[in-house]
């Protein structure tokens, strides 16, 4: 799973010879991954203002408004990958143009149904 991080907004600020670049290169990404077979799925998250956090208080769940901590980056989407290697998925997140921009790529095995690998 390849987790993206990034500033909310911050394409809005971005010129829009900038942002259409940046877009492309997105496309490329998605066009190669779905061409060598290696994309599962992946999906844009909507603005972090309209999250919902739910959180134990006072012994009983309570919902929140907003993401569940205070930082520049938030979750933005993901993209799951089939890779036959760590270094492989790595390498596809090192290459997502977010990152220029200040934004971070996690890169996380997803866990089989045995769970195992815990």
């Amino acid at each position: 799973m390849l987790l993206i991080w990034n500033r909310p907004g911050f394409t809005e600020e971005l010129t829009e010879q900038d942002r259409t670049a940046l877009f492309g290169e997105v496309d490329e990404i998605m066009k190669e991954l779905t061409e060598t077979g290696e994309l599962i799925g992946g999906q844009a998250l909507t603005s972090p203002s309209q999250t919902l956090t739910v959180r134990l208080v006072g012994g009983h769940p309570e919902v929140l408004d907003g993401p569940f901590m205070e930082s520049k980056e938030q979750f933005a989407g993901y993209l799951a990958v089939d890779c036959d290697t760590p270094q492989r998925a790595a390498e596809i997140a090192a290459r997502w143009p977010d990152i220029r921009y200040g934004g971070a790529m996690e890169v996380r095995p997803i866990m089989d149904e045995a769970g195992t690998e815990m």
